[in-house]
């Protein structure tokens, strides 16, 4: 198991960069719609909707994506720095801070079917556009941001492993602990004071240790969002479209929490 998940992770990497540094415009808009039309399969699975209900979600999933990746590319065309969607990272942030933290507190299956639709939106869509939009900015920012959620994840991991004694939310994701996350903590800093000496500018890098470790944060509460969601739906993964990993949702759980925060705070701080 162990080595299908190496191998997978190295080939879903390589493509992953070769994407990033070399598709066109338009390639990677698409490939940022099928994988958000894919993610909202998933979470159609995971918020239990009718098979009617899982493809009209896929399909209006995909008519939003498309109209908003178009608008976004339209007005990054003269600015990069577009605030054209600052809203939908607001309120993806609005989530994140606020409402998936009260849902994890409750620790109860959602019922409410307009809720479900919501939430299913504000987890895929503004990371889709946060995905887009700092890739037109620095395709080296965005995989600075990705890499803070790597660096924090695999911390996390070894720490909890070696040390790990109390965990952070047994009900949810017993695997995590009070220790891992230190350890996620610590290892993004020294990542944080690293980017700092490269940067060399003051304004970036007084800026860049609390947004690493906010982004660190965020991200475990994304992890376990969907930890949350794939326990109360019954399921151990998202999907199996990844050997040995999972679904998309699997893999992108704590970008979607913090991805739309990294941009909204670059977008803020060139103001």
């Amino acid at each position: 198991m162990l080595k299908i998940r190496i191998i997978t992770a190295v080939i879903v990497l390589f493509l992953f960069l070769t994407a990033l540094f070399y598709l066109s415009e338009i390639f990677w808009m698409a490939l940022l719609l099928t994988l958000t039309v894919m993610g909202s399969w998933e979470w159609s699975k995971l918020a239990r909707f009718s098979m009617t209900g899982s493809i009209a979600y896929l399909i209006i999933t995909a008519l939003l994506g498309g109209e908003l990746l178009f608008a976004l590319n339209k007005a990054s065309v003269i600015n990069s720095f577009t605030t054209i969607f600052l809203w939908i990272y607001v309120a993806s942030v609005v989530f994140w801070i606020i409402g998936a933290p009260s849902l994890l507190r409750l620790n109860r299956p959602i019922k409410n079917l307009t809720l479900l639709i919501l939430i299913g939106w504000l987890i895929l869509l503004p990371t889709c556009l946060a995905l887009y939009q700092l890739r037109i900015i620095s395709p080296s920012l965005l995989l600075g941001f990705m890499a803070t959620i790597w660096i924090s994840d695999t911390a996390a991991f070894l720490t909890g492993r070696a040390f790990g004694k109390h965990k952070l939310a047994k009900d949810i994701s017993p695997g995590k602990t009070w220790e891992g996350l230190a350890g996620g903590f610590i290892a993004v800093s020294i990542y944080a004071l690293i980017w700092n000496y490269m940067l060399g500018e003051e304004k970036q890098t007084i800026l860049l240790l609390p947004l690493l470790l906010a982004l660190t944060a965020l991200g475990v509460i994304g992890d376990l969002f969907e930890s949350l969601m794939k326990r109360h739906a019954g399921i151990k993964n998202s999907g199996n479209i990844l050997p040995g990993h999972g679904g998309i949702l699997d893999r992108i759980d704590a970008l979607t929490s913090t991805l739309p925060i990294a941009t909204l705070t670059i977008l803020i701080s060139t103001v």
